[in-house]
């Protein structure tokens, strides 16, 4: 299993929980930003392998919500031609900045590769910055 498709995986499940729909795992409606930004921590971390969370503390609604998308990721990774067993790490991290709704992914394998990608909005989207030369790119990914 290549890494990049470990990577977009991860995207699509936290870009589902983020989009406040859930079609994932059934029409759910939650939101996992308004609860990030109520919480005295300031974000809500979901590890959707164990379908824990860290930072603040989820409703037991949303709680319910990231249990069954760590069921999910069965389904998901069993499209992409993976295994959950491929991920050593994944989680995302939810914040509402002054800007914009903002999520952070982590995915690692067992190989010891290790990714953190930044989207912001919904859906999710790649950061773009200014390069140097005053051009508009997409903010690098920071990988190892």
């Amino acid at each position: 299993m290549k890494f990049d498709e470990l990577r977009s995986i991860g995207h699509n499940i936290a870009d589902s929980l983020g989009s406040g729909i859930g079609m994932l795992i059934g029409v759910y409606e939650m939101d996992v930003y308004g609860e990030a930004s109520r919480s005295p921590e300031g974000f809500i971390t979901v590890d959707f392998l164990s379908g824990t969370t860290m930072g603040g503390k989820p409703s037991p609604y949303l709680a319910r919500a990231i249990a069954l998308y760590r069921d999910a990721l069965v389904g998901l990774c069993e499209k992409h031609g993976a295994s959950p067993s491929a991920f050593r790490e994944l989680t995302a991290r939810y914040s509402v900045d002054t800007y914009d709704r903002r999520f952070l992914v982590t995915v690692a394998d067992h190989q010891g590769h290790r990714s953190v990608d930044e989207y912001v909005g919904t859906p999710g989207k790649r950061p773009r910055v200014l390069d140097r030369l005053g051009r508009v790119r997409r903010k690098y990914k920071t990988s190892t």
